[in-house]
């Protein structure tokens, strides 16, 4: 079920993860530009804005735009190589524990303002930075067979991967 709401089986480039993350920044930057200067057209725009930021416009906004950064975010580890439904998760509890550390414990934070430390820093920074950077895992979907050259002709008996599927779920051989 988690496959297919949040994409996990799904991948996606270096590349197009890169122009998509534009995209959604532009179109996100673009709704709250309009809701932000249809709130401060009003004779009380500062009490309208304030009253749209915590309504139910503000909260559906950023629960779509999470879900569309989980989505891109499963799609891209996929294409590492990475499992998407064990990474995200450790990653969300990693910062989650980074900031219950930076506020339990103010001399680990990165300041007196801060609520996070140095060891969770790095490691957002990494993931966000192996997202945009790592390359693409070979080919994810055939882990079992061993590589072969482009110009061999194909093995015989070989059976497509749709094929194996069907016919475990048929019992078939």
């Amino acid at each position: 079920m988690l496959g297919f709401l949040f994409g996990f089986n799904a991948r996606i480039g270096r590349l197009h993860y890169f122009l998509s993350l534009i995209g959604i920044g532009a179109v996100m930057g673009v709704l709250v530009y309009a809701a932000a200067g249809i709130a401060l057209r009003s004779a009380d725009g500062v009490t309208q804005l304030l009253a749209l930021s915590k309504g139910w416009a503000a909260i559906i906004l950023g629960v779509v735009f999470l879900y569309v950064s989980f989505t891109l975010q499963s799609m891209r580890f996929r294409d590492m190589g990475w499992d998407p439904v064990c990474v995200i998760p450790g990653w969300i509890a990693l910062l989650i524990v980074d900031r219950l550390i930076a506020t339990k414990l103010p001399a680990f934070s990165l300041g007196p303002e801060s609520n996070q430390t140095i060891v969770g820093t790095l490691v957002h920074f990494g993931l966000v930075l192996a997202l945009l950077f790592w390359p693409s895992a070979k080919d994810a979907a055939d882990f079992d067979e061993p590589p072969r050259r482009i110009d061999a002709p194909p093995r015989r008996g070989a059976v497509s991967v749709a094929s194996q599927r069907m016919a475990r779920i048929s019992g078939g051989r």
